[in-house]
């Protein structure tokens, strides 16, 4: 800006200065010419004089650069200085003409040879005759060469105005460089300068507001996107992250602001993230050890243009989990419903055809019990897990005693047991839980019956209840077969029973455990299995000293 104002200032003085010389000069040379004219109407006079006393001869004694012409009133030449005699008639210059006409004239011509102009001046004579008198005009640098000390007071004024157009160039550029933007209010400035600093002011305290209302948004962002159980990722055109939340730095490694998600160790998600900064949209499940995700990626488009990629991480797992667990369980349900039921309606058609012995009748009967009671025991332990998963069933909170109810259920099992040469018995000291009486019977029904089905004949099964400090714990362990190890993750799955032959022949639903999974769930309760094969099994039920449901 500084040397943009010098530069108006100096170029400003400077035309002022030649547009002054041009007119002194032009003043100059006019003022040259109008002496030339004076000086030869003066020479004129006293040739007239000279010439009505002694004639041509007077002429001849002329001496000087002023050229003299004599013509007669014909306009032939009597005498020219400067040529002989033989001129052509001289009654058509207009100098000669106005003269003639006037008593005077004058006339300022340009020599066509080398372009050198004359002054002419002619005077009437009393004997009716014409002088003209001439003299080459002074050219125009000769009159700069007469006035030449005024180019160097002109160079000497554009010097001193260029020195004073930076001076002042500085002066106005120095308040407006010294403006401080952050405390414009202690500035010092020229009155001029004053709205500006208004007009500052005020645009600082817009800005800061825009600056305030934008960090709150930010910090609004920023905390909605942090506590956001799902993953969530700003990146630019290039694939660097602008902004991560703290679950996306959890499933995807090394995903800090800045970082370049385009990158090959990546992996997936750099392919995603390229696809999507390609202008498509990508809706994928990525499944990375234990946890399945499902990625969105969309693109960012600002005027026409892809300016960035969002990536939103969701964890799936569990959906896909429920998935997958109810097409197993659909395709288990039909299987188990459909085993028993094939079996009842054989042994029905062969009675019904009578093709069974009056003998054998009796036993089919006692076969069609058994299959009709196993079917209504799967569809009450379905019903049982439905409910369970819904959480459709009333669940009121009572003070339970878990003694009691073991207890309770020991001896509803005391004939099973005694016909499987089976001991049963009850340890520990009573505690006390807050819990639906329902679903813990059932949990303790389900771990003794499946105690004393996989027993041993002349084994045990001990129930111990203990109280510690934090829990109320429940023991149930068995002298039984026990669990191979290979097996024991999957125990608590629906259907599943371990494939041996002891397995095969006991009878039962394989939702017994499940069922026992799904109440300790209910309760806030952890189960813990530890079982050696041909050794038993032992099972510990973990609940919370006090437990709201």
């Amino acid at each position: 800006m500084t040397a943009k104002i010098f530069r108006y200032i100096f170029l400003m003085g400077g035309l002022v200065l030649l547009l002054c010389a041009g007119l002194f000069f032009g003043l100059q040379y006019a003022q040259a010419r109008e002496d030339t004219y004076a000086a030869l109407r003066e020479e004129a006079s006293f040739a007239v004089a000279g010439v009505q006393q002694t004639g041509e001869d007077y002429l001849r004694s002329l001496n000087g650069e002023t050229a003299v012409t004599w013509i007669a009133s014909d306009g032939s030449v009597l005498f020219d200085s400067t040529s002989q005699a033989g001129l052509p008639s001289q009654s058509d210059c207009p100098e000669v003409a106005d003269a003639f006409a006037e008593g005077e004239g004058q006339a300022i011509r340009a020599d066509s040879a080398n372009g050198a102009k004359t002054v002419f001046c002619a005077v009437l004579c009393p004997d009716g005759t014409v002088l003209r008198l001439s003299r080459p005009l002074s050219p125009i640098w000769s009159v700069f060469l007469e006035i030449s000390p005024v180019f160097w007071v002109i160079v000497l004024v554009l010097l001193l105005a260029g020195l004073f157009a930076f001076r002042a160039a500085r002066q106005i550029t120095k308040p407006i460089n010294s403006i401080s933007l952050d405390t414009v209010e202690a500035t010092e400035v020229y009155p001029e300068l004053s709205p500006l600093i208004t007009r500052i002011r005020e645009q600082n305290l817009t800005i800061n507001d825009q600056i305030d209302e934008l960090k709150r948004k930010q910090k609004e962002i920023l905390v909605l996107t942090d506590n956001m159980s799902e993953g969530f990722v700003l990146t630019d055109a290039n694939g660097i992250v602008l902004s991560a939340n703290t679950i996306s730095t959890q499933i995807i490694p090394g995903c800090e602001a800045g970082a370049d998600l385009t990158a090959p160790e990546h992996g997936d998600i750099s392919e995603i993230v390229r696809t999507a900064l390609g202008g498509e949209r990508v809706d994928i499940q990525n499944e990375n050890g234990e946890r399945c995700h499902q990625i969105i990626a969309t693109p960012v488009t600002s005027k026409g243009k892809i300016s960035g990629a969002v990536i939103l991480i969701v964890d799936v797992t569990e959906t896909v989990q429920r998935e997958r667990l109810r097409r197993e369980f659909s395709a288990n349900v039909s299987h188990e419903l459909k085993t028993p039921l094939t079996s009842i309606s054989g042994f029905a058609e062969l009675i019904m055809q009578d093709l069974v012995p009056p003998d054998k009748a009796r036993e089919f009967a006692g076969d069609i019990y058994r299959e009709s009671h196993r079917l209504i025991s799967l569809i009450n332990d379905i019903i049982k897990l439905s409910k369970l998963d819904e959480q459709t069933i009333l669940t009121d909170k009572e003070t339970l005693d878990l003694y009691d109810l073991a207890g309770e259920t020991l001896s509803s099992l005391q004939s099973v047991a005694e016909s499987k040469q089976v001991s049963l018995r009850l340890l520990g000291d009573h505690a006390q839980i807050e819990g639906v009486e329902q679903f813990i019977s059932e949990m303790f029904y389900n771990l003794c019956d499946n105690a004393i089905k996989y027993n041993k004949a002349g084994g045990s099964v001990t129930v111990e209840v203990r109280n510690e400090p934090d829990a109320a714990v429940v023991t149930v362990s068995d002298t039984g077969v026990g669990i191979p190890y290979e097996y024991q993750n999957r125990v608590f799955e629906r259907f599943y029973r371990v494939d041996n032959a002891r397995s095969k022949e006991i009878p039962g639903t394989g939702l017994g455990l499940s069922i026992v999974k799904h109440a300790a769930l209910l309760h806030g309760a952890h189960i813990s299995l530890n079982s050696v094969p041909d050794r038993g099994t032992e099972i510990t039920v973990r609940f919370p000293a006090k437990q709201e449901l």
